[in-house]
């Protein structure tokens, strides 16, 4: 007979500690988990740079970056005309840590472990972070299919193969996979929390109950505070024999006995304002009984703060469909019920993460108080939108980051922690079709070969394969080195066909300018492991995986004319290219749709771009950036605007200006072009 559920509790949060006690051992090595910096974003609404220079010339927008982060912003300060000098800190400030507001992409765990390990730029954040908040999926019925909206077309796109693994692995075995899953993430997330700190877990009558559990296991029975109540106003529909649900459970624990708390209060009501009446004096005040020793005293309605808020929050309604911060996210929450919490158990100045992120309601309301923030989601359209959303608000500089190793992990977890990377080239190179070369001519074991036969011709073809690397970025180097093996190595070969996991930006711009018929360079599926894994073996997978061509951009000789001691440079955005449509996960008919777009007007699938106008080869830091929705540029909420203007000081040298684009899927794709002085 199986176990039930409360039976397998103990077996699952033993299994949740061994699996984060794993991580933090792993965090000492020289394999662990790093963030990549993909952009440092400084927001720009539309062209008028200047006004960034003054806000970037407030001390309270200097201090986002600490002295230790201080190269990340020198570039661009000096592009716009600040001083390049370390930012000023306020003296209360001078002891923090280096910090950077972070939007990072990917798996909740492997950001986590990363935040735990830390880096060059950012010290570990063990014991650092003041409040947690999460919103985590909590229906395992819900529909996280997005719908993509362009010009006269509305597309309706599935989850991405990353995600539905992560979504069926936390539901494959119902509630008791759910639990497997958020386990170590919370014991992750206490390892975060500062001692004084608090975690808010934001559930429903799905699985509060069984989560309630496991907090009281990984936090301790004392530290739990409230059952918070969020009772939200909506229409109430009939149900056949049950009453209408209303309400979201938060669970409140604090890390410890001593905790960040500042009571939160909301206006009296009517009733209790009747109750007082001027004074003498004209002040409002009215009489209570003592209830010691007898007589009256005078209570002044000045003196009362205000209805101390209790544990049933029913005066927060959810985010009406005109709201000004609605983002259409399925599942977003409004800024009044995280204004509330943040102001409730985090000091001004101090760090909110947010590991389920979605729309971006915790980053939008910690910026606008003061606070520090993270956010990480393993979504690319939700990832989208709060960098839209950050950008609007006008946020100060954060960084966009993705986990840098995520397919090692993956393999990792596929073929084991020792596994070697021969050991996934072959794998990549046996799924593509290829067989391996004989060892004394592969020793990195990444390379193959494909015998057939030449079309129009009898003669046969001799196709070398090249499987590159997870862990360093496909470019120009690979793609050279390629080519100059497919020119000697054993004799010559006819063709080479190049297979990357992760690309430089600007791939696109170096296979054009190597102009060479016999490279082919294709994406390896950022699935693959977790493909691998599902079907348990590499014969099950054989012929079911599509490696994909690139997707790229063009744009028109940029201008640069000189205005004295200010030069304007003048982008145009001239043609972009989609990674193969069978790759992105659509119907038929959706994909037809889509399609028809890309040939009819391609720069509508743009989402997002983005200007560094003094591109250093490493970090791209935008200045300048247009998104769909964006009404500051232009009045078309379904395109981005395809020219942008610059003003940044004169340069007496060539300029590196930096375009990067990101298409409605969450692809990008960028070019470099090197412009001369101004004429």
């Amino acid at each position: 007979m199986p176990k039930s559920l409360l039976e397998q509790l103990p077996e699952i949060v033993a299994n949740g500690r061994k699996q984060a006690e794993k991580i933090l051992e792993s965090m000492e090595s020289r394999q662990r988990v790093r963030l990549q910096t993909r952009e440092v974003v400084l927001p720009a609404k539309d062209s008028a740079a200047q006004d960034w220079v003054t806000q970037q010339r407030r001390s309270a927008q200097q201090e986002v970056f600490a002295p230790g982060q201080a190269r990340l912003l020198t570039s661009a300060q000096a592009t716009l005309g600040a001083a390049p000098t370390a930012p000023t800190v306020r003296p209360e400030l001078a002891e923090r840590p280096p910090w950077a507001n972070r939007l990072i992409y990917g798996d909740n765990l492997l950001a986590m472990a990363a935040l735990l390990a830390g880096d060059d730029d950012q010290p570990s954040l063990r014991g650092k972070v003041d409040l947690i908040y999460i919103d985590p999926p909590f229906d395992s019925k819900a529909d996280y299919r997005t719908k993509v909206t362009l010009p006269g077309v509305e597309l309706e796109q599935r989850p991405t193969v990353i995600e539905q693994f992560a979504y069926s692995d936390t539901w494959s075995d119902g509630t008791a996979s759910y639990l497997a899953m958020i386990t170590p993430r919370l014991i992750l997330m206490r390892e975060l929390l500062a001692d004084t700190g608090s975690i808010y877990v934001h559930l429903d009558w799905h699985v509060g109950h069984y989560v309630k559990l496991v907090m009281d296991e990984v936090f301790g029975k004392q530290n739990f505070r409230n059952e918070l109540v969020w009772s939200y106003f909506g229409f109430k529909r009939s149900t056949a024999k049950k009453f209408p649900q209303k309400h979201d459970t938060l669970f409140l624990y604090t890390k410890s006995s001593e905790y960040q708390w500042r009571t939160q209060y909301r206006p009296h009501s009517p009733d209790y304002l009747k109750r007082f009446k001027p004074d003498e004096t004209g002040r409002l005040c009215r009489s209570d009984v003592n209830p010691t020793g007898g007589g009256s005293r005078k209570i002044y309605l000045d003196e009362v703060e205000g209805d101390i808020i209790d544990s049933v929050w029913d005066d927060i309604p959810p985010v009406n469909p005109v709201a000004k911060e609605r983002t259409d996210y399925t599942t977003q929450k409004p800024e009044k019920l995280l204004d509330r919490i943040i102001r409730a158990s985090c000091p001004e100045g101090g760090i909110v993460a947010d590991f389920n992120g979605g729309s971006g309601t915790t980053a939008a309301v910690a910026e606008k108080l003061g606070r520090r923030w993270i956010t990480t989601d393993l979504g690319k359209p939700a990832c989208m939108i709060m960098r839209k959303r950050l950008i609007d608000l006008e946020a100060k500089p954060f960084l966009y980051q993705a986990i840098g190793d995520y397919q090692i992990e993956a393999a990792k977890a596929t073929l084991g922690r020792d596994f070697r990377m021969g050991d996934l080239s072959q794998i990549v190179l046996s799924l593509y079709g290829a067989l391996p070369l004989p060892p004394e001519a592969n020793p990195q074991r990444n390379l193959g070969q494909i015998a057939g036969v030449e079309l129009n011709s009898r003669r046969g073809s001799k196709t070398l394969v090249l499987a590159d690397s997870p862990n360093k970025l496909t470019g120009t180097a690979t793609l050279k080195k390629a080519i100059a093996q497919r020119d000697n190595l054993l004799g010559g070969w006819d063709r080479v066909v190049v297979l990357g996991w992760n690309f430089e930006p600007s791939i696109g711009e170096a296979i054009t300018a190597l102009n060479d018929d016999r490279l082919e360079v294709l994406v390896i599926p950022p699935d693959l492991m977790d493909r691998l894994k599902k079907k348990g073996g590499i014969d099950k997978l054989r012929g079911q995986v599509r490696f994909s061509s690139l997707q790229y951009l063009t744009i028109h000789p940029v201008q640069r004319s000189a205005q004295g001691s200010e030069e304007t440079l003048s982008v145009r955005l001239k043609n972009y290219v989609l990674l193969s449509p069978e790759a992105i996960n659509l119907d038929d008919a959706n994909r037809a749709k889509l399609q028809a777009v890309a040939n009819a007007e391609p720069l509508a699938l743009i989402e997002y771009w983005a200007i560094d106008p003094d591109y250093d080869g490493q970090v791209f830091r935008s200045v300048w950036q247009d998104y769909r929705g964006n009404t500051a540029n232009d009045a078309d909420a379904l395109r981005v605007v395809t020219q942008a203007s610059v003003t940044v000081p004169a340069h007496s040298g060539p300029r590196k200006v930096c375009v990067r684009v990101v298409d409605v899927f969450g692809f990008e794709a960028e070019v470099v072009a090197t412009v001369e002085v101004a004429a």
